[in-house]
């Protein structure tokens, strides 16, 4: 597991939210896939993104993976509903973090919809209509 975020020093941190959509499929992810993920940011060279249980973390590769920005402290103890923002907390490593921030959760959510679609069986589901009656 990458533990750096934890490690090195941060420039700032801030508490936000994360929409309900990015938490959810990145937790089913997680639990389909592998416990821990990493893949390639597209159009961001040598950026890569580790997502785990309680941490996603940007990393520059060439700087040893270097943590750049990090969503973690994910408050879900009394969670009631899927559909709300998530509070989390995010810090930024790099002067510029914030400016990658949106591409990098566009890029996820691209990455993470084409890798569960490969994990789907190749058979078409079959949906049982309601009974009307």
């Amino acid at each position: 597991m990458y533990t750096r975020h934890n490690e090195v020093q941060q420039l700032r941190s801030e508490l936000t939210e994360v929409q309900a959509i990015y938490y959810n499929h990145v937790q089913t992810a997680l639990k389909r896939l592998n416990n821990q993920i990493r893949f390639k940011i597209p159009t961001l060279k040598h950026l890569d993104l580790i997502l785990q249980i309680d941490a996603w973390i940007v990393v520059d590769t060439v700087l040893n993976d270097m943590p750049i920005i990090a969503w973690s402290d994910f408050k879900v103890e009394h969670r009631e509903t899927l559909h709300q923002p998530v509070k989390c907390e995010i810090r930024f490593y790099h002067f510029a973090a914030d400016k990658i921030m949106d591409k990098t959760l566009e890029a996820m959510e691209l990455v993470l919809g084409e890798k569960m679609a490969d994990d789907l069986p190749d058979e078409v589901s079959h949906v049982l209509d309601f009974n009307k009656n």
